[in-house]
C-alpha cells in the first residue's frame, strides 16, 4: 500500500515521503497513530503543492538571512560588565540573551537569543568571537567586546 508519511517514522521514511508499506502495518500502526495517510492522486497533488509552498518560504527566509548577514558581517558589539577584584573575571557572565539584546540596541537588528551560539558564557574582559546562526545555511561571526562598566568607554 502506498502512503504519505505525516511524520518521520524510523526505518520507513521521512515526513512528506510517499512510501510503500505492508497493508497491515499501515492499517494497524500508521493510520491509528496518524503517522500516514493513503497516497491517493489528490493527496499526492496536495503534498506537492504543500512542499512547493514550504520551499518558497525557506528560500524567502534564506534570502532575508543573507541580507542580515551582509549587514552584520564584521560588526562589533560592546557590552558593559562589572569586574571582580582580580581585574579580569566578571561578576556573573555575559550570556546569549545579553548578546542578543546588545545586537538589538546597538545594531538595530532583532536576533533571537537561541540563534546566538555560545558554547559557554563569557566570563572575561576583552574581545570574543561569537557565532550567530541566522538560518540553517547562513552563519555570521560577530566580535563581542566586554569592558568594565565603571570606566569610560574608549573607541
Amino acid at each position: 500500500m502506498k502512503v504519505i508519511l505525516n511524520q518521520t517514522v524510523p526505518k520507513v521514511g521521512k515526513e512528506g515521503q510517499v512510501v510503500t508499506v505492508a497493508d497491515g502495518f499501515a492499517r494497524n500502526y500508521l493510520f491509528p497513530r496518524r503517522l500516514a495517510i493513503v497516497a491517493t492522486k489528490a493527496q499526492v497533488q496536495a503534498l506537492e503543492r504543500r512542499q512547493a509552498r514550504v520551499q518558497a518560504k525557506v528560500a524567502e527566509q534564506k534570502s532575508s538571512a543573507d541580507a542580515l548577514k551582509a549587514e552584520l558581517e564584521g560588526k562589533s558589539v560592546r557590552i558593559a560588565a562589572k569586574v571582580g577584584a582580580d581585574g579580569g573575571r566578571l561578576f556573573g557572565a555575559v550570556t546569549a540573551s545579553d548578546v542578543a539584546e546588545a545586537i538589538k540596541a546597538q545594531l538595530g537588528h532583532d536576533v533571537d537569543r537561541r540563534k546566538v551560539a555560545l558554547v559557554e558564557p563569557i566570563k572575561r574582559l576583552g574581545d570574543h568571537q561569537v557565532l550567530v546562526d541566522l538560518h540553517r545555511d547562513v552563519d555570521v561571526h560577530l566580535t563581542v567586546t566586554v569592558f568594565v562598566s565603571e570606566a569610560p568607554a574608549t573607541e
